[in-house]
């Protein structure tokens, strides 16, 4: 896979560190404005609320790259993995089901929307700020197919982020230990 695939790849993963090192710098300034000089400044409040729910949706999409979201698998790791990676592919097909319904009414309420709605400190027309729902759960989408074609087609099961992988574990430990 070519440098620009990889990165590409982990396009989530990149936005949620710029937005989530953007909204802690300025809640950082706005600490020290208060704080410091008595005066708050009230552009960084609303900016700050706006980065972290965007930083939110696209870390729920690099969740479902990632294989990280909520589920409850205690039965499907009962089944052999085959028969368990289409009983997770119908349950993923379910939330596909659901993303591409909100999508499809985010869009209608972004296209309702009307001009003089704006964020009320920055000024933002309000359709740009709440563009984020449609893009975030239609990367998410793409994401769970993404997940489901590696599963059900190349035969690569994601790893479980809660899983503790002990062989690397152990490595670890020894190398620490010389």
């Amino acid at each position: 896979m070519s440098s620009f695939w990889r990165h590409l790849d982990k396009l989530e993963s990149y936005l949620c560190q710029l937005l989530l090192a953007c909204f802690v710098c300025l809640l950082f300034v706005q600490i020290v404005a208060r704080s410091v000089f008595g005066n708050s400044i009230t552009w960084i409040e609303e900016l700050s609320v706006i980065l972290f729910v965007w930083f939110a949706y696209f870390g729920a999409s690099y969740a479902a790259r990632m294989y990280a979201h909520n589920r409850v698998s205690f039965h499907i790791n009962r089944l052999p993995r085959s028969v368990a990676r289409w009983v997770e592919a119908a349950g993923d097909l379910a939330w596909i089901g659901f993303n591409l319904v909100f999508i499809r009414y985010a869009i209608e309420y972004l296209s309702l929307m009307k001009p003089f709605v704006k964020a009320q400190t920055l000024g933002w027309p309000m359709k740009w700020v709440m563009l984020v729902l449609p893009v975030a759960f239609t990367l998410m989408t793409l994401r769970i197919l993404q997940v489901n074609y590696l599963k059900l087609v190349r035969g690569q099961d994601p790893r479980d982020p809660d899983e503790v992988d002990m062989a690397a574990l152990a490595a670890a430990t020894r190398a620490e230990a010389v």
